[in-house]
């Protein structure tokens, strides 16, 4: 694997392994950008929060580092209508600039390029020698 790739993987991990913690840690700040029609906001902040450390775990090793960024791309997707509910409402967010709150979705489609392409790297061919 490259090293730009290798750099691309470390990234995706702190991302979501400071993410994953976050949402232990601030739960109730999680809580407030789930939007109002997802129920048991709680719930949600805690599962995500779940599947965002065994993703990141699942980045370490090889063998699960591709499902671990399937995974993590689906995850990302999934968490994207926090974002709009946020654009949606920035009254509820009044220490957010709104500026931030539009930045993050062409950051969000950043993020959504890095996993893909530093967690699918080309696999060798079957039955070749592997260094």
């Amino acid at each position: 694997m490259s090293r730009a790739r290798w750099a691309g993987v470390a990234f995706v991990f702190l991302w979501f392994a400071l993410g994953g913690i976050a949402h232990f840690v601030a739960i109730e700040t999680e809580m407030r950008i789930v939007p109002p029609y997802i129920p048991w906001p709680r719930g949600a902040v805690l599962v995500s929060g779940v599947f965002e450390l065994l993703g990141a775990a699942g980045l370490l090793w090889r063998p699960t580092r591709r499902a671990a960024g399937i995974g993590l791309f689906i995850l990302t997707l999934a968490v994207t209508p926090a974002h709009f509910f946020m654009l949606q409402r920035p009254d509820l967010f009044p220490s957010i600039p709104y500026w931030a709150l539009i930045l993050r979705l062409p950051i969000q489609v950043a993020l959504l390029a890095l996993i893909g392409w530093s967690t699918t790297a080309p696999r060798a061919p079957t039955g070749s020698a592997r260094r």
